[in-house]
């Protein structure tokens, strides 16, 4: 069966390279931060080796729990504080991208 019929996968996704879902994805997590925390941008050099704290996009901790709640929300996935791999699932917006293509149910 060609992966543009796999049942429950869009054909979009089916027929994009996994580096051109990756950047999509990076690029939707750009928009969605920006958005949630009110940003005013976010450096267009951004990518995937981002990091979000610190010297990267220089989030705090009240602003990943932020953003977990809004991912949680559109991608349809469990982010718990106790998690013991947020540092790793959090580290960039290329780990968190792979986290989200790994565990969306939306």
């Amino acid at each position: 069966m060609p992966n543009s019929q796999i049942p429950g996968r869009p054909a979009h996704a089916a027929s994009a390279t996994p580096s051109a879902q990756s950047s999509e994805l990076i690029g939707e997590l750009r928009t969605l931060i920006v958005s949630s925390l009110n940003l005013e941008e976010v450096p267009p050099n951004t990518g995937a080796d981002t990091p979000l704290y610190g010297e990267g996009l220089g989030l705090d901790s009240i602003d990943i729990l932020e953003i977990a709640l809004v991912v949680s929300k559109r991608y349809g996935l469990q982010l718990r504080a106790d998690d013991g791999n947020n540092a790793e699932i959090f580290r960039s917006l290329g780990s968190l991208a792979g986290y989200i293509a790994a565990h969306r149910t939306k």
